[in-house]
């Protein structure tokens, strides 16, 4: 039999820190008076119970894909603007502290739901690739500091999980502008004596590109016109924010938008209320049809989900408009399955595609998404299948047979929207799951798992450890004499 050593731990030389939303502690150990390391993880996960209706009511907070780009917008008025409906996320602390490293002066009120931005002098052109890489939307700084400076140095986003999402468009739009752009060392490096007014066609309805370039115009001289542009509600939202500071846009919310170009003392600090999330909206949809609940939404604009609520409707949902910007959704029998294709809004929208998915796991009948508009949203799928789900993928196409009932299992989120999909089939699978990865949802849900319980889900978030093996073969003696 081999002997056990024992194990000392030495508290002087434990270190402790934060990454990727995991708490590391590097534990020092001692064994035969050498030194060794021993790897302590402390991460949340979510403990989920399925099975039970949801029944009550919930409000669903601001939209985050159109506040970070009203943030980034503040930044060409000179003063202190002040958004409200903020919701409390990463990714607005992120963009918090991208904007704070330009000089500009931040403040967040949690409980007034309130962001306070003092963009009166702007110290800095550069965003860094520390903080743009943690958060994509950041790059929307590049057309505000553009506008403003004549110049900015903004790190290039990166990959993403959900597939490539290229800036070709952002650039060759602010080069038509006038600005001359160089690309080295991971940073676009964008400058311009005077940007003019002009038109520009989107080989495709890029919504980052449209808002990049909206932001760009706002000081150019004379009328730029951007064809094909994106048509999202959140493009109206950075519209009507602008036109709110002095800009003059029409056409927000159609395929042609027109900026005509002011001058920077027209522009002026404000007060605005942001929109709400569509996207949390039809989550909360999907989880309270999927558990066979009855719930009202509240605080939801119907309009900006006109298609998601015709698909749910046609596979047996009952939603109902109650008051203007509420809804009462219930389900009581099993689903149908239909058939729909991802396209850019007004049609089904791309972050929803993993809810529907996950409806037609237990739906009747067979169903297929295309999935048009990136090359690796399905990543739900393996973990779907490990509930007991009945799909297959062809590339960009995933058929799905709906099955009786999905059953408790380990999980794990991939990116935001698929991990708010597992946590819905957690909720309508039979026994008990958990997910890990929460950092993911943390990006885009507030306070998601509260918001949960309060229409009755069996859902907790609890800190995990996770220990290291035995002691791994580095020696660390050396350095510590």
């Amino acid at each position: 039999m081999t002997k056990k050593t024992k194990t000392q731990n030495l508290s002087l030389h434990n270190l402790t820190y934060l990454h990727q939303y995991n708490i590391i502690v590097l534990l020092y150990c001692k064994v035969n008076n050498n030194y060794f390391l021993k790897v302590r993880k402390l991460t949340q996960k979510y403990y989920i119970k399925g099975g039970t209706p949801l029944r009550g009511e919930v409000s669903i907070g601001g939209a985050k894909n159109s506040v970070l780009k009203l943030m980034a917008a503040a930044l060409l008025a000179k003063g202190e603007t002040k958004i409200y409906n903020v919701p409390d996320l990463t990714d607005v602390e992120i963009m918090l502290n991208v904007i704070a490293q330009l000089g500009a002066k931040t403040t967040y009120d949690k409980t007034e739901k309130s962001v306070t931005i003092d963009a009166t002098d702007l110290t800095s052109i550069t965003a860094k690739y520390e903080l743009v890489s943690k958060m994509r939307a950041s790059f929307i700084v590049l057309g505000a500091l553009v506008s403003r400076c004549k110049e900015a140095i903004v790190a290039l986003p990166g990959g993403c999980a959900i597939g490539e999402r290229r800036v070709d468009f952002h650039i060759k739009g602010l080069e038509a502008l006038g600005a001359k752009i160089k690309i080295e060392n991971g940073y676009v490096h964008a400058k311009a004596a005077k940007l003019t007014g002009t038109d520009i066609y989107l080989d495709i309805p890029s919504v980052g590109a449209t808002e990049n370039l909206m932001l760009a115009s706002i000081l150019a001289d004379g009328s730029t016109r951007i064809q094909n542009a994106a048509q999202e509600p959140e493009i109206v939202d950075l519209a009507n924010f602008l036109n709110s500071m002095g800009a003059d846009v029409t056409g927000a919310g159609t395929s042609e938008i027109v900026i005509n170009g002011v001058k920077q003392e027209n522009l002026h600090p404000i007060e605005y209320t942001t929109i709400p999330d569509r996207i949390e909206a039809g989550t909360f949809m999907s989880a309270i049809i999927a558990t066979k609940g009855k719930a009202i939404i509240k605080n939801v604009f119907p309009a900006h989900l006109t298609f998601f609520t015709d698909k749910l409707l046609k596979m047996g949902a009952n939603i109902k408009l109650i008051e203007p910007n509420s809804l009462e959704v219930s389900c009581k029998n099993r689903l149908n399955s239909i058939n729909f294709i991802t396209q850019p809004y007004p049609g089904f929208p791309t972050d929803l595609q993993s809810m529907a998915m996950t409806l037609l796991t237990t739906a009747n009948g067979v169903g297929i998404i295309t999935e048009s508009l990136y090359e690796n949203r399905f990543m739900q799928v393996p973990e779907l299948r490990r509930m007991g789900a009945d799909i297959h993928q062809d590339r960009n196409h995933a058929i799905i047979k709906g099955v009786k009932k999905l059953t408790g299992a380990t999980l794990a989120a991939s990116d935001l929207r698929a991990g708010a999909s597992l946590v819905v089939a957690a909720l309508m699978a039979e026994g008990n799951s958990t997910i890990e990865n929460l950092h993911h949802i943390d990006r885009g849900y507030e306070n998601f798992e509260s918001k949960l319980r309060l229409l009755g889900g069996k859902i907790e978030r609890r800190d995990d450890e996770i220990i290291s093996p035995v002691e791994p073969k580095v020696n660390l003696t050396e350095g510590l004499r």
